[in-house]
């Protein structure tokens, strides 16, 4: 299981602007590596459609609130976030890849997702599942509780 720290984060998010990634170079980096970045990106409210280019065509997302079939509706529904929110992201997480069989691999990240809503600030913790075949997601699911953990 891999942690992050928002340090960390930060320092992901830098090595991003200037176009370059070590985990590039590194021969021995999981799939979840290829996919965090945009995952990333996608709960900060700032995915582009290469984004979204790590989804099978028929993938779902599911969450307490929502199911959503196919790109197209996976994109509606994190391009919405910036409509709800005014900021959101994920500041803290922990990843852990296993592989089910050949060409499948299921990759789970407890996370911490913040949110600003209105002027107020929402913390929430998750499990993000995401189910991996041959490099792509299919499936990707967001449980989150329910129960906040922070209010302000």
């Amino acid at each position: 299981m891999k942690n992050y720290s928002q340090d960390t984060q930060e320092s992901i998010k830098e090595q991003q602007r200037e176009g370059y990634c070590k985990a590039a170079c590194d021969a021995s980096k999981g799939v979840a590596d290829d996919i965090l970045p945009h995952i990333l990106n996608l709960y900060a409210s700032r995915a582009t459609s290469k984004d979204f280019d790590m989804y099978a065509p028929h993938a779902t997302f599911e969450d307490p609130l929502m199911c959503a079939h196919g790109v197209q509706q996976i994109k509606s529904a994190f391009y919405s976030l910036a409509k709800v929110f005014s900021e959101s992201r994920i500041v803290e997480y922990s990843i852990e890849e296993n592989v089910i069989s050949p060409g499948k691999e299921e990759i789970l990240i407890d996370n911490k997702q913040y949110y600003k809503f209105m002027g107020k600030d929402i913390n929430m913790i998750s499990l993000i599942k995401l189910y991996i075949e041959d490099g792509k997601i299919f499936r990707h699911e967001d449980w989150y509780a329910y129960t906040f953990y922070t209010y302000n």
